[in-house]
């Protein structure tokens, strides 16, 4: 089974789509495609649906949505070749568990488990200070990402939460590849991306830091101070912060040193996190 995620949903049983177009059945097939092997529960899945207040036939609607996605499974079944032995059915892929459901991918990896891999192994290559390494391991797992995840999906509170820990861990490999990009004396080449990010994450410590940073190595001391103002004022205006300690000791090295003298934004820098609508 060929799971997408981290974009529009996308799922595949025998190279044959099994997602529906009707929101609702959608919706379950996202859940249960997120949490692929895993059994995720009946409540969740109506919390999901219909929220605190679900009707009173929630349950049997519930495993009607189920049936339509085994139509689904099944009719991309049918294309399998024969191979002797038993052949799987709908049942065996989407399975009917005590408390629940269980979507069986067959052993294969969805793209929220690959970025998960890649960019683990790439934060592991930062802390052993591989930045090479990290770099490339780091940017192979943000190019898993085509969108925002389920993009093309009807989310109900269950799936908004998983889509505020997807973005997080995106931001968060997003952070580490490009302190590795700086590492590796990358300044220039990072401008044109840091410009459209910290235009998204307005109050984002830790990407104006990386971009003052890299401004003033590429000899642009003045814009380097004026995105450091622009932080200052948004903070202030928006949560009533001031800059971290970190960052305000980089604004004032970028005033007193030379562009090789100033140390990258410390990461407890990355908390503030409120992007542009």
């Amino acid at each position: 089974m060929d799971i997408e995620i981290l974009g529009a949903l996308a799922v595949q049983e025998n190279g044959v789509s099994i997602t529906p177009t009707a929101p609702k059945p959608r919706q379950v097939l996202a859940l249960l495609a997120l949490h692929a092997d895993r059994v995720v529960s009946a409540s969740a899945l109506i919390e999901e649906l219909w929220g605190t207040t679900p009707p009173r036939s929630a349950r049997t609607t519930l495993q009607t949505y189920v049936l339509q996605l085994r139509e689904l499974i099944a009719a991309a079944l049918d294309k399998d070749e024969p191979r002797g032995g038993t052949p799987r059915t709908a049942k065996d892929v989407l399975v009917t568990m005590p408390s629940g459901y269980l979507l069986a991918s067959g052993g294969t990896e969805s793209d929220v488990a690959a970025f998960e891999r890649l960019s683990g192994t790439g934060y592991r290559a930062m802390d052993a200070g591989d930045f090479p390494g990290a770099a490339r391991q780091l940017r192979e797992a943000l190019a898993l990402w085509t969108g925002n995840a389920f993009a093309d999906v009807q989310c109900g509170e269950q799936l908004e939460m998983e889509i505020k820990r997807l973005e997080e861990n995106r931001l968060c490999a997003l952070d580490q590849r490009i302190e590795a990009d700086l590492r590796l004396g990358r300044h220039r080449e990072l401008l044109a991306e840091l410009t459209v990010l910290v235009n998204r994450y307005r109050t984002h410590e830790s990407l104006h830091g990386q971009f003052m940073l890299a401004l003033y190595r590429s000899g642009r001391r003045g814009e380097a101070l004026e995105v450091y103002q622009r932080l200052r004022a948004t903070l202030v205006r928006d949560l009533g912060l001031e800059p971290s300690s970190g960052l305000q000791r980089m604004q004032r090295s970028i005033l007193t040193a030379g562009p090789e003298t100033v140390a990258a934004p410390p990461a407890a820098a990355k908390d503030r996190l409120v992007p542009t609508s």
